[in-house]
């Protein structure tokens, strides 16, 4: 009886184990029919990185209703007027739905005004209208925002255009219904027209970069005839049965009675041009369109960018990741341009305030986007780029400078002159139309030999006559965060030699490549560290490799180190040879999260981010490090970052409120998330290879707007087997550590045979490392 019984209980074990089994292929089977049955759109959450504040970025986001680089962006405010995080995650009001422009929260917003339903006694002020809210009775798509508005019985909908949007407001039965449109501080303006259905007015508010002419001018036309017509003015002052207003912070209010359910539609376009310009943009825009049709029609429009890379995995949070992610690359640098009555693109020049021909980007801080995002937009938006590049041809014409940081126009933010890897990059990858080609070189010239006259600091570069005559930024000449200025202009001097190259100068070519080994006149030897160096040669002292500023920016020695992207050899042959250089990488890794906050007075949200994620000391909220990885592939060490750039990936990112690891920043940390999901990064742009990581998903496939398709795929990858074992081009055995630019456009197959235990053979040889200038020049 007992070994019967023994049989049945292993009889038993055995079905359920085979239960089990089908289970699984069952549930991967579903998982699979989710992906392929789901538009690509729906994974996203542009709630992503907005559980943020102040003390600690988890991506510092808001959610963005628009359309891809849309000149207008929408979005639901939790926080009063003028706060940079304007929507927080754990917030339980909301004050009403903005049109936002905001790229940063500590570049803050302009041109901003907002939409906002109450029922009951009139409340229009800002911190007596705001309603309870629940995320569980909110909808949040890049097309389509959605939330119920406790207090008020109201559900307020709004869905995008690029210059216009149309809300959706369904009301309770009410004798008291109002819409209220506020138009914000530091001057605004409105006129309502009852028998015209319409408000129209301005709003001019701002964070610098405006010339003294700056308006956003607005039209939001109704479907519903106005019972009440009340304005505001200064000091929040009532001014009952009024239909227009104007000063520092005017609104508009209008009401009428409204019956359960009623549904009340209003279309809103504004533009920076003129008042007839922004009924332009309504009428092109929205027309006689529905709300459901301007919501299909935003919903195809991310379905088509999305599409343009197709992922085949079983892991659904890694796809909502990943899609997540590409929304945020796809939003910046946004249109500053618009349509005439002759269709003809034109743009208000936030710089000298004139409305001239031609295309005009803005809303970016290059010091973050040289690295990841125009090297995706290079490789997957060519044409996209070369209008971006005309827009930075028309910034330098109608400013005599090229930006650095816009929003809209010239801001003081940040350090560098990365316009210039920018511009070079497209330029060596065809995507500078030829009547830009002499502009933007020039431009480039400007900033790396002018120093007078800059409009703000961060534009051209700080230091420049010090670092022309010296090799280097000082640190005792009053310059802060000397050393990483030294380092980001060797390396703008590089992608200045490599266009002066291409474009026959090769006196200029030759000054060029000199001065981008510049990096070596702030090297210590003796610590193997970059270190800030006096004018008269000698090195700072006391030197603290853990502190963060002072000479260096957002970061430390540690990490700025790393920043010598044209030339990481000859940084391994300072350090004294590979296995020196391997170790000093390691030891970022493996040291605990210590550091030095002195500079600042405080922990600031960027080091405290690097604390809690251990890591060692290695910050990838911030952008300097962000390339540091793949860095192994040049000391003969791949697998080391394989490791790394896979722990990266499904540790630091999730589609998820606090799913970034520091500031998101215009899509660059993103940018880092989709390439590196791909299985490569571009560590040097203006170089025309990418360098291998380890691929995330089985399969993805770039459609590229050549009409050719580029796979990659990742046989056997798995959360354990991230290390490459071995890869093949179009069928043919691969050995380097990088892509090449023209491999991707040409179209074909990169395989990768993945496993859980490293080939340290793989792509060790000197000669599958990527480029480094010393091995050229």
């Amino acid at each position: 009886m007992k070994s019967l019984d023994n049989k049945i209980k292993l009889l038993v074990c055995f079905m359920a184990l085979i239960n089990m089994s089908c289970n699984q292929v069952k549930e991967k089977s579903n998982e699979n029919s989710m992906v392929q049955n789901t538009d690509l759109v729906d994974f996203v959450n542009p709630l992503m990185g907005t559980n943020s504040d102040y003390s600690l970025s988890n991506g510092n986001t808001y959610p963005v209703i628009a359309t891809p680089w849309a000149m207008n962006f929408w979005t639901p405010m939790t926080s009063k007027m003028g706060d940079g995080w304007t929507y927080k995650y754990d917030s339980n009001k909301i004050r009403g739905i903005k049109q936002t422009h905001q790229p940063s929260p500590w570049i803050n917003d302009y041109a901003a005004f907002s939409l906002m339903a109450v029922t009951g006694d009139l409340k229009f002020q800002e911190d007596e209208r705001e309603s309870w809210f629940s995320h569980k009775a909110e909808i949040v798509k890049p097309y389509h925002y959605s939330v119920y508005l406790a207090d008020y019985d109201v559900t307020a909908e709004v869905v995008p255009t690029e210059r216009a949007s149309q809300f959706k407001f369904t009301f309770p039965k009410s004798e008291n219904s109002y819409i209220l449109l506020d138009a914000f501080f530091k001057g605004s303006m409105v006129k309502i027209i009852p028998e015209e259905r319409k408000i129209i007015g301005y709003c001019r508010n701002n964070s610098g970069g405006v010339p003294d002419n700056f308006h956003n001018y607005f039209v939001a036309e109704f479907d519903k005839d106005f019972e009440i017509t009340d304005t505001w003015t200064d000091g929040w002052k009532l001014m009952e049965n009024s239909t227009s207003s104007e000063g520092d912070h005017v609104g508009a209010i209008i009401g009428f009675k409204t019956k359960k359910g009623e549904v009340v539609h209003v279309k809103v376009a504004s533009s920076f041009i003129s008042p007839e310009q922004a009924v332009l943009n309504l009428n092109r825009e929205i027309g006689i369109d529905t709300f459901e049709q301007t919501k299909e029609k935003a919903k195809q429009a991310w379905e088509k960018e999305l599409n343009r890379i197709q992922i085949e995995d079983d892991n659904i949070d890694h796809i909502r990741t990943f899609y997540s992610c590409l929304y945020r690359v796809l939003l910046f640098p946004r249109k500053f341009y618009e349509f005439d009555k002759n269709n003809e693109v034109v743009h208000y020049s936030p710089y000298n305030g004139k409305v001239l021909p031609g295309y005009m980007f803005t809303d970016n801080g290059f010091w973050d986007t040289f690295r990841a995002v125009y090297p995706f937009f290079n490789m997957m938006y060519p044409d996209l780029n070369s209008h971006i590049m005309e827009g930075l041809a028309n910034a330098y014409k109608e400013s005599g400078w090229l930006p650095e940081w816009a929003s809209p126009g010239h801001r003081d933010c940040m350090i560098g002159s990365n316009s210039a890897p920018i511009i070079v990059d497209a330029f060596l990858k065809g995507n500078v139309k030829e009547k830009d080609v002499n502009v933007l070189f020039e431009a480039i010239l400007k900033n790396a030999t002018v120093e007078a006259r800059r409009p703000v600091k961060s534009v051209g570069r700080e230091g420049l006559n010090y670092y022309n005559t010296l090799g280097y930024v000082p640190y005792n000449v009053g310059i802060n965060e000397n050393v990483a200025r030294t380092l980001e202009y060797a390396y703008a001097d590089f992608t200045i030699a490599e266009m002066a190259e291409k474009l026959g100068k090769t006196e200029i070519a030759d000054k060029y490549f000199k001065q981008s080994m510049n990096y070596k006149n702030v090297f210590d030897s003796s610590t193997n560290l970059m270190r800030g160096k006096n004018e008269d040669g000698s090195f700072q002292t006391p030197f603290n490799p853990l502190k963060w500023g002072d000479a260096f920016t957002e970061g430390n020695s540690l990490h700025y180190t790393w920043s010598v992207f044209q030339d990481v050899q000859g940084l391994i042959d300072l350090m004294g040879g590979k296995k020196q250089f391997a170790s000093k990488l390691d030891e970022v890794f493996e040291m605990p999260p210590t550091f030095d906050d002195s500079y600042y007075g405080q922990t600031i949200h960027e080091i405290r981010e690097m604390q809690v994620v251990n890591m060692g000391n290695y910050a990838h909220g911030n952008q300097p490090i962000q390339h540091m990885i793949y860095l192994y592939d040049y000391a003969g060490e791949p697998y080391k970052a394989q490791e790394k750039i896979r722990e990266v990936l499904t540790k630091l990112y999730a589609a998820t409120p606090d799913g970034y690891c520091g500031d998101e920043d215009n899509g660059q940390t993103s940018a880092w998330y989709v390439f590196s999901a791909l299985g490569f990064y571009p560590v040097t742009p203006g170089v025309n290879q990418y360098v291998i990581g380890s691929p995330l998903f089985k399969q993805a496939t770039l459609h590229l707007e050549n009409g050719k398709t580029f796979e990659i795929k990742a046989s056997n990858n798995s959360k354990d087997n991230f290390y490459i074992e071995s890869a093949s081009l179009n069928g043919k055995p691969y050995s380097n550590s990088f892509l090449r630019y023209e491999a991707i456009q040409n179209g074909g197959t990169l395989e990768f045979q993945m496993g859980n235990v490293p080939n340290k053979n793989w792509a060790s040889a000197p000669e599958d490392a990527p480029y480094s200038l010393s091995n050229f020049k």
